[in-house]
């Protein structure tokens, strides 16, 4: 991808579709002439021309803004002409072939072409060249893509703090700690002779505890910014009947799921996006689980069964409803649940990572007994009625971590988690070295070089191509 990120691009850079203004990008070097062929004019740098866009005939194509910013003042560190026309996808075609048209024609002057080896941009491409021209960071890149998939406010928010720089700043601001302790460490290896006794009268153990104060702060800030990225896949699960697409129905508003009597209605996944507290969840209703080798169970519903139970293995948290009409008591019907209740959830407890919260649900408090409610401990609702569901929606986003969006909390990814678990595995390292009665001091400098690399992969400066490749590629084409 980067053996050819010198190539002239261009590309539509608004959404396919209908709408009132639609943009066409090109980024390179030397855009003047390509410009005075698409519109007649010569453009002044970072002022909007209205005027006709002609074809190879001089004919208009359509009317609108023309605007070309110079490098190195633009988005992309080359120079970069945006030609802003009325937003249809095939005005839109047009000025995109007008754009490769017009590049591979000779100039008047030189009999060159006018822009050689114009081509359509890949996804992604011109923030990738944003990047490579010192623009911006990888971070800042990966919190443009953010802002556009954002789902709700406050991860738009979040989004556009990473964009502006807080999360680089604050990655800055961790690599002058372990750079400064790196020097200090590395001179007193170099220079053993200075007698520079390192660890108390440089505080290498206070300097490494701040380090890691800090680091924690980060930390939190990045694991609350991957969930706003990513949301909290939320699977309902539990037997027939209770009450799980009621649940779903509930939460989102809205008759999402068909709600009857009959045991095995949800068939297959039903599947919502919601919000609590500005928190993107993805809620899944499921089919009831039972045995799969019931007799008369059709073959429709052992798929749902199945199906259910690979959503549950992947999900971020799982709702367990149990139905509190029939929980409770000694007659065989409620023995054969709650035995049916507790071989789910020893199959839970199997098939789901330790970390993967189950929390547990008791349904139907409308017409359930106070005994009953008396005997089942776990959070009560009403979904039919909509009770306790705010109790429900505050402690689904306890379980999974989350804590009301403190200002100031940055879009993440699971990278940058990742890599910033490797800083304090390295940092850990480094003080229990510190803590020895003889310290190991190139041992200590390995640790804080490994710390300091992985750091670095967050802002790109040590991040490897494929890995480059692999984040850009998943951007829209355009941007």
């Amino acid at each position: 991808m980067f053996a050819r990120h010198q190539d002239p691009i261009v590309a539509i850079a608004t959404a396919p579709g209908l709408g009132a203004v639609g943009m066409v990008r090109v980024s390179g070097t030397g855009l003047r002439v390509l410009a005075e062929q698409l519109t007649g004019k010569r453009l002044q740098p970072r002022l909007a021309t209205y005027g006709a866009f002609l074809d190879a005939d001089g004919q208009p194509i359509d009317q609108g803004l023309a605007l070309f910013f110079p490098a190195p003042h633009s988005y992309t560190g080359q120079d970069v002409l945006e030609l802003q026309a009325h937003g249809g996808p095939v005005v839109l075609q047009l000025l995109l072939k007008r754009c490769l048209q017009a590049a591979a024609q000779p100039d008047a002057l030189t009999g060159q072409p006018v822009l050689a080896g114009l081509r359509t941009a890949e996804p992604g491409e011109f923030t990738q060249r944003a990047f490579l021209n010192d623009k911006i960071d990888l971070a800042q890149a990966e919190a443009i893509a953010d802002l556009i998939d954002a789902s709700t406010e406050t991860a738009a928010r979040s989004a556009a703090r990473s964009l502006s720089g807080e999360f680089s700043q604050e990655i800055a601001a961790l690599l002058a700690q372990l750079t400064h302790l790196r020097m200090l460490v590395e001179a007193t290896l170099d220079f053993p002779e200075e007698d520079i006794d390192f660890i108390e009268q440089a505080d290498a153990k206070g300097q490494l505890q701040r380090l890691q104060a800090r680091l924690e702060a980060v930390m939190h800030k990045a694991q609350q910014g991957a969930i706003l990225r990513e949301g909290i896949k939320v699977v309902i699960a539990g037997q027939p009947n209770a009450g799980k697409s009621s649940l779903l129905n509930a939460l989102a508003g809205a008759e999402l799921a068909i709600v009857t009597p009959i045991a095995g209605t949800t068939r297959d996944k039903v599947s919502q996006l919601l919000q609590i507290d500005g928190v993107p969840l993805h809620v899944v209703d499921t089919a009831g689980l039972r045995d799969a080798e019931l007799p008369g169970m059709d073959e429709v519903e052992k798929i749902g069964i199945a199906r259910a139970w690979a959503e549950i293995q992947s999900a971020d948290a799982v709702l367990f409803l149990h139905d509190l009409t029939r929980h409770h008591g000694q007659t065989h019907e409620a023995q054969s649940y709650r035995a049916a209740d507790q071989a789910i959830a020893d199959a839970l407890a199997r098939q789901l990572p330790a970390a993967t919260p189950v929390m547990q649900v008791w349904n139907k408090t409308d017409v359930a007994s106070p005994e009953a409610r008396l005997s089942a401990d776990g959070l009560h609702i009403s979904a039919k009625m909509g009770e306790g569901l705010d109790d429900l929606r505050q402690q689904l986003l306890q379980v999974v971590g989350w804590q009301s969006a403190p200002e100031g909390v940055f879009m993440a990814r699971e990278r940058h988690v990742q890599a910033l678990r490797r800083v304090q595995a390295q940092v850990l390292q480094a003080q229990a070295q510190l803590s020895c009665a003889a310290p190991a001091l190139d041992l200590l400098a390995e640790d804080l070089r490994q710390a300091q690399q992985a750091l670095s992969q967050i802002t790109g400066e040590f991040t490897p191509d494929d890995l480059l490749g692999e984040i850009f590629s998943k951007f829209c084409i355009g941007k």
